[in-house]
């Protein structure tokens, strides 16, 4: 069981202080670890972003879209074994090596019934990836999509109040949809406002190394 899955816990000074399964860690808010890569190609000097549509099935934030690719890190796995994120959620291999490092993020998240404390190894992944080298795993994401980073960028900054999503989702009997839509920050998962700043100004400034 998932909520049994041991995790290393911190003090709010990323000081570790132990373990705990993963049921108390958010029902008592305690810091742990996590993994999180976001996914940039760069087409005809347009970088793109691509998001995972979470499962509709998920118990929190089904059917919104969110990081490419993100997952808890267990007790025993250090930042370089969350690579194993993008390979079972999106079915890519990457190598450690390949990510850009962003840095570690505190991240944090309040829902009804748990608190999402998280010390967030976060990457960027700069790939030129075509819609159908993606391998979904159906119980937790049911779809693809890329956004100009521009349009993201604006999106959060209040410049726009929609932005246009082009990609996939597989629906639940298997089917193969084309994505072409307008999408505001409703159908995002609700992430802080700060977060998103964050993690915009953090990739702009890698994408501007390596331009």
């Amino acid at each position: 069981m998932m909520e049994n899955e041991q995790l290393k816990i911190f003090d709010s000074k990323r000081n570790p202080i132990g373990i705990a399964t993963r049921e108390e860690v958010h029902r008592t808010g305690l810091w742990h670890e996590s993994f999180h890569c976001w996914i940039v190609s760069r087409e005809e000097e347009i970088d793109y972003l691509y998001l995972q549509l979470r499962c509709q099935l998920k118990k929190d934030h089904p059917n919104l879209f969110d990081i490419t690719s993100a997952g808890h890190l267990l007790a025993n796995e250090t930042a370089e074994d969350g690579i194993r994120e993008i390979k079972e959620e999106l079915g890519i291999d990457v190598a450690f090596t390949e990510l850009k490092p962003l840095g570690i993020i505190n991240y944090c998240v309040n829902h009804e019934n748990l608190i999402d404390n998280e010390l967030a190894h976060t990457f960027l992944y700069i790939k030129n990836l075509a819609f159908d080298e993606f391998t979904l795993q159906k119980e937790e994401v049911s779809g693809i999509v890329k956004v100009k980073f521009t349009d993201f960028t604006d999106l959060w900054s209040g410049n726009l109040q929609e932005i246009n999503m082009k990609g996939f989702e597989i629906n639940n009997k298997g089917e193969k949809l084309v994505i072409d839509r307008m999408a505001g920050k409703n159908q995002f998962v609700p992430h802080e406002l700060s977060f998103y700043k964050t993690i915009i100004q953090l990739i702009k400034e890698k994408l501007n190394e390596c331009s």
